[in-house]
């Protein structure tokens, strides 16, 4: 896999945590089956896996580091909480390393657009002495990513990548502009929550409940128009409904960032970035979306942290 060029990436959200794992995924995968998913990902050369902090209520990144990070690319981010703070940025840096058991990371992002210059700079000095390769930001508008691209070139920095809330039903920032602008200036766009935290898999499929289901119980049952759509589509193409929201994404040349635990939903990961769909189909898919009128989770849906 070219780092810059992903086809797709392992997202750590749901690793590790009993209680998260139960309430939001509907059961625990213990750490040895999460090993046979890493397995089966280096058999599809899917090697990037993104993590932060607070990703399985502070395990997964140490579930990394003590999985071995050979060989595969770490995606990990910073995450503002306050206005800026010097050394914030290299203190929490510095925490992700002995997490890691690494003495670098591949791709660095600043997760929200909070004084976006001065955390920037923090993390261009860590940049500058080799311990980040790339640097990304996350859940930004296209303003604050004209802003941050501006503030990495004027350090002759390419800005790597953005990462927002992306799916069939949440295309906000594609019409907004800011997928396109990325395109244009040859960004990665990567989208989180592109399955719509389980909601954008086969209805038929009899699936435990969960805390999301719950809260999102009545935008599921608007889901019905575009549920027909996607298994029309998944019909077609022999695969399944959460693999036709996934390539969906890449048929937009947008890197879908997927929870993977087991190894089967590796393997369903990889099969699905194989998938071309056809310009009816994927108008059929948008038409249907529309049509639903379901919001799951707003594609800015953090912008009330942001100070």
């Amino acid at each position: 896999m070219d780092i810059l060029k992903p086809n797709a990436v392992i997202g750590t959200n749901s690793w590790g945590s009993n209680v998260y794992g139960t309430l939001v995924r509907g059961s625990y995968v213990n750490d040895d089956v999460i090993k046979e998913a890493m397995d089966t990902a280096r058999k599809y050369d899917l090697k990037i896996y993104d993590a932060a902090r607070d990703y399985g209520l502070g395990k997964a990144q140490k579930m990394l580091g003590e999985f071995g990070t050979e060989n595969i690319f770490i995606s990990a981010k910073f995450t503002p909480t306050s206005s800026y703070k010097p050394g914030v940025v290299i203190r929490s840096f510095e925490k992700d390393l002995r997490d890691f058991k690494r003495d670098y990371v591949d791709i660095y992002w600043l997760h929200l657009p909070i004084d976006i210059e001065k955390y920037l700079n923090e993390i261009i000095g860590l940049y500058k002495s080799g311990k980040i390769r790339h640097i990304g930001v996350s859940n930004f508008n296209l303003e604050e990513c004209m802003m941050a691209k501006k503030v990495l070139e004027s350090e002759n920095i390419k800005l790597y990548g953005v990462q927002n809330h992306y799916s069939i039903i949440a295309r906000e920032w594609e019409q907004k502009g800011l997928v396109e602008w990325c395109h244009e200036n040859d960004i990665s766009f990567w989208a989180w929550a592109v399955l719509e935290e389980g909601m954008l898999v086969d209805p038929r499929a009899k699936t435990k409940k969960t805390i999301m289901k719950t809260i999102y119980g009545k935008q599921q049952k608007k889901l019905s128009v575009l549920y027909d759509a996607m298994i029309d589509v998944a019909e077609k193409h022999n695969i399944s409904v959460s693999q036709v929201a996934i390539a969906f994404c890449c048929n937009k040349n947008i890197v879908p960032v997927c929870g993977c635990r087991k190894p089967n939903q590796v393997e369903e990961l990889a099969k699905a970035t194989m998938v071309t769909l056809t310009a009816d189909e994927m108008k059929l898919l948008e038409t249907a979306a529309d049509k639903s009128g379901a919001k799951i989770m707003g594609a800015d849906m953090f912008r009330f942290m942001v100070k």
